[in-house]
């Protein structure tokens, strides 16, 4: 282990994203309430005193990795795919 980390700080971290963690469940629990009332016909805008939320429909387009190796090939995949390094730091109770 690192002395020049003080335990505290890893603690700190570990704190700080359970409350995101929170956080963000009750502003997902906010978001579906909105989908599902905006959905059945309800407004597409809530305002709030500080805040507006407008609901938003949208198509996303998504790459079909398996499917296209199946049509062409592994190496023709391999030849448009770029790597790179990821560093990440993972933090779990003890």
């Amino acid at each position: 282990m690192n002395n020049d980390l003080n335990l505290n700080n890893i603690d700190t971290l570990g704190s700080l994203l359970a409350q995101i963690k929170d956080l963000t469940d009750q502003a997902d629990a906010i978001k579906d309430a909105i989908k599902e009332s905006a959905s059945a016909g309800g407004d597409k805008v809530v305002e709030g005193v500080l805040f507006k939320a407008t609901y938003i429909e949208s198509n996303r387009t998504v790459f079909d990795k398996e499917a296209f190796i199946k049509a062409f090939s592994a190496e023709a995949y391999a030849k448009y795919t770029k790597v790179s390094a990821v560093f990440s730091v993972k933090v779990t109770s003890r």
